[in-house]
Formats: C-alpha cells, sequence, structure tokens
C-alpha cells in the first residue's frame, strides 16, 4: 500500500470509529498514531505521541481556554446574567415577541462573557424559557428561540472554536474576535426579524404583551445589568486598547466574574467549587481533541493523504462559488452527528490548505465556519443546544416541538451564510478598521 493508501485507509477508519460512537479524542489519537507506527515504524510513532500533544498544550494562547471556559461558568453558577435578561425584559416586552427577543438580546451579553453556545442555552433556558411560559408563549417559539440564540455564543467573543481556529490557522485572536463581533451583531438581528415575522404572521404564538413601562422602570432595571456590563467593559476596554493580550484577556475577565460574585453576593463555595470542576473537564475534552487533530494533521502530511485530497477538492470546484457551496454542505452534515469543535478540529487539516490555495481570507473563513458549525448545533438529529434545552424544560416540551421551533432560524442562519459569503468585508471592515 503507498503512503497516501494509508493516509485514506486511516481517514476511512477513523470515520467508522466516529459512526460507532468512539469518543472523537480517542479515535483521532488512536488512528494518528496507528498511522504513523505503519509509516515511520513505532520509533516515530511513540515519539509523536511524545512530542506533539506537549508542542501543542505549551502554547501561550490556549491558556486562555480555561480561563475564559471558567469566566463563563462563574457568570452562569452565581446567575450574574439574570439583569441583562430582565433589563431586556422590561424594555422590549411591549413589542411583539419581546420575551423572545428579550431572550437574544440576553443570550448576546452572555456570550460576550462565555464563548460556549451550550451555556449560553443552558443559562437562558433557564431563566427566559419559564417567563415566556407564564405568559403564553407558543412552546415552540420559546424553546426554539432561546435554543438558537445560544449559538450566538460561539461568535460573539471570547469564542472557544474561534481561539482554537486561530491557534491551528496561526492568525491573531483579537482579529478573530473582532470579525466575530460583526458576525454575531448581524445573527441577532437576524433572529430578532425571524421573531417580528412569526409572531407578525401568527401572533397567537405570543398573545400577551405588557403595557407599556414607565421610564424610570426602564431605567431602575438598568442597574442589575452592571455585573455583566463591568465584565464586559474590562475585558474589551483593555483587550481593545491594547492593555492586555487575548491571551491575558481570559485571567483577567475570571477575576473580574468571581469579585462581582462575590461584591453581588452571589458567590459561595461550592458554586466556586462547581464553576472550577466544570472548568477542568471541559478544558481537559478539549485539549484532548485538539490532540488528536495535531497528531492527524502530522499524519495526514507524512502520507501526503493530505495534499492528495486538497488537490482532488482544487480539481472537482471548477469555481470559487462550486467550491463554497461544497464546504458548506460538508460543515452542515457533519453538524448533524458530531459537536462543533470535533468537526472544525477533524477537517481543518484537510480544509485550511484549500482554503489558502483559494486565495481566501483565512479570517473571514474562520468566521463563516463557526457560523456553520454552530448551525449543527441546532440542527437533528444530535442538535445539542436543542437537548440542553429538553434538559430545561422537561417533559413540558417534546423533543421534536424544540427542533420544529428552530427550523425558521436555521433558515435565517443560512440566509446569513449566503451573506457573509457574498460580501467578506462585512466581517473584514472591523478588524481592518482597528488593526
Amino acid at each position: 500500500m503507498t503512503d497516501v493508501g494509508i493516509g485514506l485507509s486511516g481517514l476511512a477508519t477513523l470515520i467508522a470509529l466516529i459512526a460507532v460512537r468512539v469518543p472523537i479524542g480517542i479515535a483521532l489519537i488512536g488512528v494518528s498514531f496507528g498511522g504513523l507506527w505503519m509509516l515511520m515504524g513505532p520509533r516515530v510513532a511513540w515519539g509523536s505521541l511524545s512530542i506533539i500533544p506537549y508542542e501543542f498544550t505549551s502554547s501561550w494562547i490556549l491558556s486562555s481556554i480555561p480561563m475564559f471556559l471558567f469566566l463563563g461558568f462563574i457568570s452562569y453558577h452565581t446567575q450574574l446574567t439574570r439583569g441583562m435578561f430582565n433589563a431586556a425584559r422590561i424594555w422590549l416586552s411591549s413589542l411583539p415577541g419581546g420575551l423572545a427577543i428579550a431572550s437574544i438580546f440576553g443570550s448576546a451579553g452572555f456570550a460576550a462573557v462565555s464563548g460556549s453556545s451550550i451555556a449560553c442555552s443552558a443559562a437562558m433556558g433557564r431563566i427566559a424559557i419559564p417567563e415566556m411560559m407564564k405568559h403564553h408563549y407558543h412552546p415552540e417559539l420559546a424553546t426554539g428561540t432561546v435554543a438558537v440564540a445560544g449559538t450566538i455564543g460561539a461568535l460573539i467573543p471570547p469564542s472557544i472554536i474561534l481561539i482554537l481556529y486561530g491557534v491551528i490557522a496561526q492568525i491573531s485572536i483579537s482579529a478573530l474576535f473582532l470579525g466575530g463581533v460583526v458576525a454575531g451583531l448581524l445573527t441577532a438581528l437576524g433572529y430578532v426579524i425571524v421573531v417580528l415575522v412569526r409572531v407578525g404572521l401568527n401572533p397567537e404564538l405570543a398573545p400577551d404583551r405588557d403595557a407599556s413601562v414607565p421610564l424610570s422602570e426602564k431605567l431602575l432595571a438598568l442597574r442589575e445589568t452592571w455585573p455583566i456590563l463591568l465584565i464586559m467593559i474590562g475585558i474589551f476596554g483593555g483587550l481593545f486598547g491594547g492593555v492586555f493580550t487575548p491571551t491575558e484577556a481570559g485571567a483577567v475577565g475570571a477575576s473580574l466574574a468571581c469579585l462581582v460574585a462575590i461584591v453581588s453576593g452571589q458567590m459561595t463555595f461550592t458554586r466556586f467549587l462547581t464553576a472550577a470542576r466544570e472548568t477542568l473537564m471541559t478544558t481537559a475534552a478539549l485539549l484532548i481533541i485538539a490532540i488528536g487533530a495535531s497528531l492527524l494533521t502530522r499524519f495526514l502530511a507524512l502520507s501526503g493523504a493530505g495534499d492528495f485530497l486538497s488537490s482532488g477538492i482544487l480539481s472537482i470546484a471548477t469555481s470559487p462559488i462550486l467550491l463554497m457551496i461544497g464546504i458548506v454542505c460538508v460543515y452542515l452534515l457533519m453538524g448533524m452527528f458530531l459537536e462543533p469543535i470535533g468537526a472544525m478540529l477533524l477537517t481543518l487539516p484537510i480544509i485550511l490548505p484549500v482554503v489558502d490555495a483559494s486565495g481566501w481570507s483565512l479570517l473571514w473563513f474562520g468566521i463563516v465556519l463557526t457560523k456553520l458549525l454552530e448551525i449543527g448545533m441546532i440542527t437533528p438529529p444530535i442538535g445539542m443546544n436543542v437537548f440542553v434545552i429538553k434538559s430545561v424544560v422537561g417533559d413540558l416540551v417534546k423533543t421534536s416541538a424544540i427542533f420544529r421551533g428552530v427550523v425558521w432560524f436555521i433558515v435565517m442562519d443560512l440566509v446569513l451564510v449566503a451573506i457573509l459569503c457574498a460580501f467578506p468585508q462585512l466581517v473584514l471592515w472591523l478588524p481592518e478598521l482597528l488593526s
């Protein structure tokens, strides 16, 4: 068997292992190790297994991941985000579907301190869905809105997906964050339009609208947003003002979250310990997958399978439009079965050379890729955000009803992907302006 044949056989084995539900990190490491053994012998295989994990995890930039995760978990467990939703509810409740719109903006606010789609959905689900159900919102609208609003967490910085992508693609994390701000705000706006259109066509979806709230009560509600606003100002002000780097921003944000939680009286030792435990578990899972992806990259490079597949993709796609349509279809399909970070790390060794050879901006592609991966968080049969919401509502709403509730938003997501592909400058102008 040729070297390329070994590489392609390894990829086929990897797909088979994932199909039978072997954890993706274990599958990546096992196939890469076995492939390197077949290609170069046991010494190279064991050497790669001992060197590559250290080389990858010793990256200083990666230290921001546990810090941003800890920031999100602290904010979630100490309920620092509740005031953001309450303020949005009071200001927007007189609009058609106002509570659903409030949950979208509340999710955008939580996204600015979380970086996790799942954490965003879990937090807003516990806060927003009971409020909407109390106001007789249709369960599909209530649950579907919160499920999709959670996907904003991967676009608005700090984003764990963007950090990992930046490390692998070797581009500026700050520039990715700036590009993600625009895409995240466009996504939030698109979701608001969906809610307004749906409720406009069928007012029974959101029958209860609060009367006009006095301005004094609205201003009073803004006082509840100070915990998240303080953390956001601290992170983004220091980050884009050049006071500290994106790597240091995670530690600053986590420290601020702990301080704010203590001052607001929400911090307890149990909550701190729970947040720390979840941070360690999530970080370990992410790094195992990332190490496996690094080993796969080395295996594909040595076998020549990576170049073979990249060249094949470029030769088949006779135009940039066809190539982009193919990439979109691949990620939408993968998103139905794999979690986003695993899907990204599995495919980047093959896709990045194609993107680079096509002359596309790696920064722009990172934002589009993140958007595509997050669509997978709400598509059946896996749809992790949908199952997070299902765990929140229990038997009150069927899983199928939640999936029906996200259909309109998936259509809007595809429209947004088309817009970002047709007008790359929407993503690039802010990073270029502030570079």
